[in-house]
């Protein structure tokens, strides 16, 4: 039987008025997947390179919008013993979460911390993911490091901080506007600084000691990279996740040579479904306990309506939110 679902779509690339509702074919699952009617959908900065036209879903992937979910589980294939029908679930997608349905693949569906609802699950996923996969398994922060991300008020930048510090790290953060650094500093950062400061670099040395920082992790990219050579100690490890200031720099080489600078950095999407899972078991076995306890809790800047998505990525775009922006399906799904 053919089943249809409420989904956002758009005709053209543009601005966040291209959206709108529209009904379509629901997706179903197959081998060594599940299906969950959404109850709500994270909205992250990939979601508003989608809708511009910068950043096409990958070979097989949903069309529609949405990266992370939370939901019920409707169906699953017949090779999947967990999660069974009926399980509630958080989950990372491969697109196709800004809709009733979605599926995705078992491996990346998680529990609903006890202490979320599932609007505040839905905004896990996406952003735990990245900075687990990247921060941890990549970038290696360990208890007792010096931490810097730059752009600390943003899903990615909040998760950061709440990980950090939960894992014995001091945690640097820079921020463009006096409110979002307090912001930062509520969730727990050590000390903030604006990352248009000419004496930014001076600072951050001057709070190290002038030894630097061990990992940056760097939403910024562009001019900014060489100002984190610079902050960064030797052995330091530098992490690039995003490029709001530009894809491309003129890197000091030598810098990275005599600190011995270790540069790395991923995608998420991209990622084979098997590097994905290996994330997800990671997080359930070190930090989804965590968020059972409340020790750990991301904050929700806003949930919006679906029929409020221009909305939610006007916000988004404008930078003028601080934690996670949720899509919620109540009344729709």
């Amino acid at each position: 039987m053919t089943l249809f679902h409420t989904h956002v779509m758009f005709d053209a690339p543009g601005s966040p008025e291209v959206m709108k509702l529209v009904q379509g074919t629901a997706p179903s699952p197959k081998a060594g997947e599940v299906l969950i009617r959404v109850a709500a959908a994270g909205v992250n900065g990939p979601d508003l390179a989608q809708r511009k036209g910068l950043y096409p879903p990958p070979p097989g992937a949903s069309p529609i919008l949405g990266l992370e979910v939370s939901g019920e589980v409707v169906g699953v294939a017949p090779d999947v013993s967990w999660p069974k029908v009926g399980d509630k679930v958080c989950a990372l997608v491969p697109g196709g979460g800004y809709a009733e349905l979605v599926v995705t693949p078992a491996q990346h569906c998680l529990p609903i911390p006890l202490t979320m609802s599932l609007e505040e699950a839905a905004g896990l996923p996406e952003t735990f993911f990245t900075v687990w996969g990247n921060l941890f398994m990549r970038g290696g922060l360990k208890a007792g490091e010096t931490f810097l991300v730059q752009g600390g008020s943003g899903g990615i930048g909040s998760t950061a901080i709440l990980l950090a510090k939960a894992f014995g790290a001091r945690v640097l953060v820079t921020s463009g506007s006096a409110e979002k650094r307090d912001y930062c500093l509520n969730l727990g950062a050590d000390m903030a600084f604006d990352y248009r400061d000419e004496a930014l670099v001076d600072k951050v040395l001057a709070a190290t000691d002038g030894r630097g920082v061990d990992v940056v992790l760097d939403m910024a990219g562009g001019p900014m990279v060489n100002n984190n050579l610079k902050m960064l100690a030797d052995d330091g490890r530098m992490v690039s996740v995003a490029m709001q200031a530009g894809a491309k720099a003129e890197v000091d080489v030598f810098r990275i040579m005599s600190k011995r600078i270790l540069w790395t950095g991923s995608t998420l999407r991209p990622q084979s479904i098997e590097a994905k899972a290996a994330i997800a078991q990671q997080l359930k076995e070190e930090v989804w306990p965590l968020l059972d306890s409340g020790q750990c809790r991301l904050p929700l800047f806003g949930i919006y309506p679906l029929n409020e998505v221009v909305k939610a990525h006007s916000i988004m775009e404008a930078k003028s939110h601080q934690g996670k922006l949720v899509l919620s399906l109540n009344g729709i799904a």
